[in-house]
């Protein structure tokens, strides 16, 4: 395997920082989350980073590589056209499954796939159809996760390492996540670094979080703590790492503090040298990532879709999770969605009432209607949800989100809605 090109120190960019990003000293590049940027119309603000030589990095978050079906040919073709848009070396997705066929539902976030033979090989297949679509390299992330399967028949470990021998993939290792599988799942970080080939490292993220009631919420919207940095350290005596970059998601701090941060990940990496034994360059066997079968998959389908559903459906907890950890993880999953659809439509806070009535509404929702396609469409079967229901009781509220709903709906909306909206019309008059 050939050594990975040197990215540096870097910081993921996001709208609501980019004039901080572009003023920071000593940045090496920015990573950008893929289904954010459109290649036809870059963010001012990339343009300019990559006029100065700032490298930037796509990093998708919707491909579900890790789920039971094969990856989806146009969001493959999206995430390539980003990368040779922003002129990136490389391409990063996550190690999870976001979404199930069977029934369809979406996470609106990343689950863990089971470390299981099967879902090895569904894994392996999917990295070699989507590193034959791709018109770069292509690196995967481990994620951070609340629940475990049960049954696993592999380590962390043993599963990347595995998975790059099979595909020649590379890795991009996020020591947050490393450090919230070990509060959440009891996972050993040093154990997983001492396993993984490290020659396979595409470049590390490090990220902040907090805990609470024993749980340790990866929410990119902390200050990285030193136990993050810790792992970051240990990583560090194993390999030196071609990149290393910041996220921050949320609760965006001042310029200054984002500097901090950069600084304290800069002294890290560059303290000391690589202590651990060399380890034998990963042998990557040719067409050994091989075919799934389809009864793998149907297998690794049916038991996503359990848990897709006891998640974002309310229907039984399948046998052998921690009925606990999914109750929680689906509290979390709710509350992310009521968030984010706040931000695809941030007019609905304020005709619903304010942030808390806004919140308590769609909870209520989301406990009836799991999320089948995305964001933007769950606004919208929100505010329907709302409108058949004679929602909200306010007159004028109710004529403002039918004129919103209205207006984003599309050339074809329900008939109910139609006809909701219509007798309101006559009522108003």
């Amino acid at each position: 395997m050939k050594p990975m090109a040197r990215l540096g120190v870097g910081i993921g960019w996001r709208p609501e920082i980019a004039e901080a990003v572009e003023r920071l000293e000593g940045l090496d590049w920015v990573e950008v989350v893929a289904e954010n940027v459109c290649p036809g119309h870059l963010p001012e603000s990339l343009v300019r980073l990559r006029e100065r030589g700032v490298r930037v990095v796509p990093h998708g978050v919707s491909l579900g590589i890790g789920g039971a079906d094969r990856p989806d040919a146009g969001k493959l073709a999206a995430l390539g056209e980003r990368a040779v848009a922003l002129g990136a070396p490389l391409v990063t997705e996550h190690i999870a499954f976001v979404r199930t066929s069977s029934p369809v539902l979406e996470a609106g976030h990343l689950l863990p796939v089971p470390r299981t033979r099967d879902a090895l090989d569904v894994l392996c297949e999917n990295v070699r159809i989507a590193q034959d679509a791709l018109p770069v390299p292509l690196a995967l992330e481990n994620i951070a996760a609340l629940v475990s399967w049960p049954g696993e028949e592999l380590t962390e470990g043993r599963f990347l390492t595995e998975l790059v021998e099979r595909t020649g993939v590379r890795l991009l290792i996020d020591v947050a996540n490393l450090h919230t599988n070990r509060v959440n799942r009891g996972e050993d970080p040093a154990a997983v670094l001492d396993a993984i080939p490290l020659e396979a490292l595409a470049y590390v993220h490090v990220a902040g979080g907090v805990e609470r009631d024993g749980v340790w919420h990866d929410t990119h919207a902390h200050p990285v703590p030193p136990v993050v940095l810790d792992v970051l350290a240990r990583l560090r005596e194993r390999v030196d790492p071609p990149g290393v970059l910041l996220e921050r998601d949320d609760d965006f701090p001042g310029e200054r503090e984002l500097a901090g941060e950069l600084e304290r990940i800069r002294a890290v990496v560059a303290d000391g040298g690589v202590r651990a034994a060399v380890r034998e360059p990963v042998a990557v066997r040719d067409g050994a990532a091989g075919s799934a079968g389809e009864a793998a998959r149907t297998r690794v389908g049916l038991g996503q879709a359990a848990l897709l559903s006891a998640l974002v459906a309310g229907t039984p907890v399948p046998e052998g999770f921690d009925r606990q950890r999914v109750r929680i993880q689906a509290r979390a999953l709710a509350a992310k969605r009521a968030s984010v659809v706040a931000k695809v439509a941030p007019e609905l806070p304020g005709i619903l009432g304010g942030p808390d009535a806004y919140r308590t509404a769609f909870l209520a929702y989301a406990r009836r209607r799991p999320m089948t396609v995305g964001y933007r469409r769950d606004a919208l079967d929100f505010a329907e949800h709302l409108l058949v229901r004679d929602l909200p009781e306010d007159p004028a509220a109710r004529r403002r989100l039918t004129a919103w709903w209205r207006e984003r709906a599309g050339a074809r909306p329900p008939r109910r809605i139609v006809r909701w909206a219509r007798a309101l019309a006559g009522r108003a008059r």
